[in-house]
């Protein structure tokens, strides 16, 4: 008489691990780009483009008081 030894198939994989290690690196890639690279190529310096706002005198002689 022969024996049969049916063994079970492995667990079929959806590759949703796949497809996650996938976005998972290209989100890596990103990133690396928009910070890590000008900060290692030194273009992180910060905008001077600054607005100046003229400040009210401080001249007491004609603030409108009457001593």
């Amino acid at each position: 008489m022969t024996t049969v030894i049916n063994t079970p198939g492995g667990q079929s994989d959806s590759g949703f691990g796949s497809v996650l290690g996938v976005i998972l690196a290209i989100a890596l890639v990103v990133l690396f780009f928009v910070y890590a690279l000008p900060a290692l190529r030194g273009n992180d310096k910060p905008a001077t483009n600054a607005v100046t706002i003229p400040l009210p005198s401080t001249d007491s002689s004609n603030n409108g008081s009457s001593n």
